[in-house]
């Protein structure tokens, strides 16, 4: 993983599988990160004003509330999406192997991926990973992904959201991405939205 960062103008936001489909069930009152919303928002209004691409992803499965027909199967109510802005959905845990990701950020010029969404330990670090693989610098923003407790069926023994999210940046970090936050990235993306002046 590069130590120095390619330049934020040539990042996107991925926005992943922010979707009513996990509200439809008990688990979303053991949500991790209540500021969850707020740090998605902060960091799409900050790509837009610095006019770089925003790709949102919905996944689909055979659960009913994932299914393409569900009543849930749209983005959350907090984010709306403009119309120059791709909407991939996907059947596998990461956003790259079901859809034409790579692809559109090839013709996009993306050499760095800024990873935000749901689960932080499944759909997101799962997406890193191969990102990292196929040469894209990664940030990932853990405070801008949500996860929650699991339950090992045959022991009763549960991980915490806090113990996830920790080793989710434990295994990630220098290894497949840098750990970011929200205050960095959106300074960051502030001086590249201001012009230069000679």
């Amino acid at each position: 993983m590069a130590q120095t960062p390619k330049p934020i103008e040539r990042s996107a936001l991925l926005v992943i599988d922010v979707q009513d489909s996990f509200k439809a069930g008990p688990r979303w009152e053991r949500r991790s990160s209540p500021k969850f919303e707020e740090n998605v928002d902060r960091l799409v209004q900050s790509y837009r004003a610095a006019g770089l691409p925003v790709i949102f992803v919905l996944h689909t499965d055979p659960d009913a509330e994932f299914a393409i027909d569900s009543p849930h199967f749209k983005l959350m109510d907090f984010l709306v999406r403009r119309d120059d802005e791709p909407l991939l959905v996907k059947n596998t845990r990461n956003a790259f192997t079901s859809t034409n990701l790579q692809e559109l950020l090839r013709e996009k010029g993306v050499e760095r991926l800024v990873i935000t969404g749901i689960q932080t330990e499944q759909c997101c670090e799962t997406t890193t990973r191969l990102a990292a693989d196929l040469g894209y610098d990664v940030d990932f923003v853990t405070e801008a992904t949500l996860t929650f407790p699991i339950a090992d069926p045959d022991t009763g023994e549960e991980l915490s959201t806090d113990e996830i999210l920790r080793r989710t940046e434990f295994v990630l970090r220098r290894r497949f991405a840098r750990i970011a936050t929200v205050d960095a990235l959106t300074a960051e993306l502030a001086r590249a939205a201001v012009p230069c002046i000679a």
